[in-house]
């Protein structure tokens, strides 16, 4: 398979620019006939969930195609479903670079990249232009300037202005790059949150005549109790799915690797069995009353079964894909 030697000559260069080329290339070969070098065919392994019909269980995490800019390109690849973002209402230019590092050894991921991105007008263009025929995420976030006690109305501008194009829309109160963005999980804050984009969903839906559900991503750094009040709060609002997780602040398992030390979230094979945990608990405290969509270092069949096994109903890979490149969601679709 060629992906091999693509992923050497990208594991040369720095992990953003990496990116940034990967993604123009994308970008290049959209609507040619060169797509067609990159399409992958997989079985149809239809999965219902959140009121929504996905063509197999196996989705594209938010954070590879912030900008909505390779949705068919990545959709050509096998994905059931693709989730784009996190956008935010304003472009921003994210955090200093450098700010992206491969934590080799442990076939990890760091970043602190602070939600980059051209704003949510630039993707809501980019998404009109695609013909993608999955299920399409969208997931939002405030911006960073955005005081965090006023971040509510970053998610409903985001919201008015993404819905009519999204199979559903993931609200991310869980990366550690944005200041503070984090205490939206909890208690009163989480609570006025949700309250206020169930209110929107509601209008929304009316003005559209279209229902579109809503998700929330989560963090893996949460105690037990954190874990069950959370769980409580997406059931009391009517939450239609829960992500679960985000990158982790946990250095324990990478620790004396090279740039281990960095600042942001870890993702990849470390976080594997923190977030197939966080899975398993969410499950026993929601007891089906809402679905998972479990991420976090699946990088195998195996571990996309775990994930699975422990309670989700969907699954998206990010770092994975990351390191075993197209390979990893046609085995995955088609043994799952």
């Amino acid at each position: 398979m060629y992906y091999p030697l693509v992923r050497k000559a990208l594991f040369q260069l720095d992990a953003e620019r990496a990116h940034e080329l990967t993604l123009q290339q994308l970008q290049r070969i959209t609507g040619t006939p060169l797509l067609h070098l990159i399409r992958q065919t997989v079985p149809f392994r239809p999965v219902n969930c959140m009121g929504l019909t996905f063509k197999n269980p196996l989705g594209l995490a938010a954070g590879l195609d912030k900008n909505g800019e390779c949705i068919d390109a990545l959709g050509a690849l096998g994905f059931g479903f693709i989730e784009v973002g996190t956008v935010t209402p304003r472009p921003q230019a994210g955090n200093d670079k450098p700010r992206m590092f491969r934590v080799l050894e442990a076939e990890g991921i760091i970043n602190r990249m602070g939600f980059n991105n051209l704003g949510v007008d630039r993707l809501v263009e980019n998404v009109k232009k695609s013909h993608f025929d999955g299920v399409l995420g969208i997931n939002i976030g405030k911006n960073k300037d955005t005081p965090v006690e006023q971040g509510k109305e970053d998610y409903l501008i985001c919201m008015e202005k993404i819905y009519p194009y999204a199979g559903y829309i993931a609200i991310n109160i869980s990366s550690p790059n944005t200041p503070d963005l984090r205490t939206l999980q909890y208690g009163e804050a989480l609570d006025d949150l949700l309250q206020a984009i169930k209110e929107m969903q509601k209008n929304l839906a009316a003005r559209h005549h279209k229902y579109v559900p809503l998700a929330v991503k989560i963090a893996p750094d949460l105690s037990e109790e954190e874990l069950s009040q959370i769980a409580d709060s997406l059931v009391r609002h009517n939450i239609e799915g829960v992500i679960a997780t985000n990158t982790t602040l946990d250095r324990s398992l990478v620790a004396g690797l090279k740039h281990a030390d960095e600042a942001g979230g870890l993702s990849g094979r470390p976080v594997q069995l923190r977030s197939t945990e966080i899975i398993r608990r969410l499950s026993q405290e929601l007891q089906g009353r809402l679905p998972i969509i479990g991420v976090g270092g699946i990088d195998s069949l195996v571990s996309a079964r775990e994930k699975l096994a422990a309670g989700a109903s969907l699954i998206q890979v990010y770092s994975g894909f990351i390191y075993k490149g197209p390979p990893l969601v046609r085995e995955i679709v088609r043994h799952i």
